[in-house]
């Protein structure tokens, strides 16, 4: 992982006023409760129950450690990050609290009750492959608007995610399997599954990444569910939006909006940086593990967390998402039992006012980057093709891979006319 170690005047978070970046996420799981084990007896990765609001990390790092922890530090006025599960509805109004299986406030009415197009199980290519070929295709119009035709698309695929801790919500993203956040089912010890038509569903956790906050529920007897498409393109800032989730418990809620950026650093519960997608569009407590999707409903990203004001605990315009690559990558690891270890580059680094990328400033002796051949002196502009602007966006960037992961770095080498290209393996 990448870590800052210069970070300049750090200060408590204590003094920082109410929440800020909203993750969309269920209550707090009971202090030293952990997720359950992995299938084959592969250990899920998990951490200390966090609190529910994590401060941004100061973006104006002067040099900072690429290794396995993450730097905290550094204030941000009046901002924070909030997971955005486990709404209910209480008396007066809308408030976070727990929501028990059994709710008789739970929403139960279909808003979207049409099968998902249909795709060969065998097209392993596919990252939506699995869905049922017995669904079918829903009458479109042709003028729809945009957000009426995800909504159609795509909303039979969304579902709410039910736990006796907390309520988020979920993506049917390979037959009789769904992807939702960690953070939504963390500490349950029951877990159902409600689909747009109504219908219920028991679960049982495959498994669960903190730090990526992604987690994979097995349906019982959820074959046929309708599989939702996952793109397999760039998201592209300023393109349309659209995210389908229950926030406040109200399911099947499509709301609209943009990518707002690319690779954004925010704090994750580990206490490092994952790299996400920034949209205006509506998400609020309840969204957290709904999808976000483009305008042909297929799902970018996986709706994580908010930032507010500081005064409030719903959505101010900046909203978070695990892109549906990084979400995806994780879900397969998890299934195929694999070590869910965070990639460590190994440098040292920093920028400058005027600068492109992050200048090396040491390799950590043994490390990836030594290996790779990078040196002091070097300037990363690129990881897998994405820019890299600040040490914490590089740090958000490497430690979306996991060890032993490759990624592909281009630098700016003093002496050198043309980029440099470095294949890093990572520790």
């Amino acid at each position: 992982m990448l870590t800052p170690t210069a970070m300049k005047n750090p200060s408590p978070h204590t003094d920082l006023p109410a929440p800020e970046l909203l993750s969309i996420e269920p209550p707090v799981r009971p202090p030293g409760s952990t997720a359950r084990p992995l299938a084959a007896g592969t250990v899920v990765a998990d951490v200390e129950s966090p609190t529910l609001i994590q401060p941004i990390a100061s973006t104006t790092t002067s040099s900072s450690q690429v290794d396995r922890s993450a730097g905290r530090g550094g204030r941000i006025a009046r901002t924070g990050i909030a997971f955005v599960a486990g709404a209910a509805l209480v008396a007066g109004g809308f408030g976070l609290a727990s929501v028990t299986q059994d709710d008789p406030d739970t929403t139960d009415a279909p808003v979207v009750a049409v099968s998902a197009p249909a795709s060969d199980p065998a097209q392993s290519e596919n990252p939506g492959a699995g869905q049922s070929s017995s669904t079918t295709v829903p009458p479109l119009v042709e003028e729809l608007e945009p957000a009426a035709f995800v909504a159609q698309i795509l909303g039979p695929s969304v579902v709410q995610v039910e736990t006796n801790a907390g309520l988020g919500s979920g993506v049917v993203f390979r037959d009789g399997l769904v992807m939702t956040n960690q953070h939504v089912i963390a500490g349950a010890s029951q877990i159902q599954i409600r689909t747009s038509d109504g219908r219920t569903f028991e679960t049982t956790l495959v498994g669960a990444d903190a730090r990526n906050d992604i987690a994979v529920l097995r349906v019982e007897d959820g074959a046929g569910l309708p599989v939702a498409q996952l793109s397999t393109d760039e998201p592209v800032v300023g393109q349309f939006t659209v995210a389908i989730g229950s926030p406040f418990q109200l399911q099947q809620t499509v709301t609209s909006g943009i990518v707002s950026a690319l690779n954004r650093p925010v704090p994750n519960q580990a206490g490092g940086f994952n790299a996400m997608l920034q949209t205006d569009t509506a998400i609020n407590p309840g969204n957290s593990g709904g999808a976000l999707a483009d305008r042909a409903g297929r799902v970018i990203g996986i709706n994580t967390s908010i930032r507010t004001d500081g005064t409030s605990n719903s959505n101010v315009g900046i909203g978070f998402a695990v892109p549906i690559a990084t979400a995806l990558n994780v879900a397969d690891r998890i299934l195929a039992g694999d070590a869910l270890d965070p990639g460590v580059l190994g440098v040292a680094g920093s920028t400058q006012d005027g600068e492109v990328g992050v200048l090396v400033d040491e390799i950590t002796a043994g490390g990836a980057a030594e290996a790779a051949g990078l040196q002091a002196g070097d300037r990363i502009l690129t990881v897998n093709g994405a820019p890299v602007t600040s040490f914490d966006e590089l740090a958000g960037l490497v430690q979306s891979y996991f060890s032993g992961e490759e990624i592909e770095l281009i630098v700016e080498r003093p002496g050198q006319n043309e980029p440099v290209t470095i294949v890093a393996v990572l520790n």
